[in-house]
Order: structure tokens, then C-alpha cells, then sequence
């Protein structure tokens, strides 16, 4: 991987870490991808989903796999 794909993924995981905290599951994965699409330019947001196609989710915060999971069309 890349030091660019160790960013995003980095990136990635600490926004799972944050919204681990949320009670409201549900809510913290759609609150989670929604950040990322705001935030992240479309080809971040296309680079991590290559990443994942290509290695899984091994990498990723489980919050944030889930997030990416549930929410994944909404991040293209």
C-alpha cells in the first residue's frame, strides 16, 4: 500500500474510532459516511473503496467497515 493509502486508511479508522462512541449505531455509520463524503474529494473516497476491493477490510476500524459497508454507494 501506498503512503497515500496508509493516510486514507489512518484517516479513515480514527473517524471510526470517534464514532464508536455514539450509542445510536445506526446513526454513527450514517453519520460517519456522510462525513466522509463531505470531506473527502471524490478520488480519496475512490482510492479507499479500490483499496478495499482489492485487500478487504482487514485494515479498517470495524465502525468504519460497517459504515463503508452499509453506506457504500453513497460514497461514490
Amino acid at each position: 500500500m501506498s503512503t497515500d493509502k496508509n493516510i486514507l486508511i489512518r484517516m479513515a479508522n480514527q473517524m471510526g474510532e470517534f464514532f464508536e462512541a455514539m450509542p445510536d449505531r445506526p446513526e454513527a455509520l450514517n453519520d460517519l459516511a456522510t462525513h466522509i463524503k463531505r470531506s473527502w474529494a471524490l478520488r480519496m473516497r475512490q482510492d479507499l473503496l479500490a483499496y478495499i476491493d482489492t485487500h478487504g477490510m482487514d485494515e479498517l476500524h470495524h465502525v468504519t467497515a460497517q459504515a463503508v459497508t452499509v453506506h457504500r454507494n453513497a460514497l461514490v
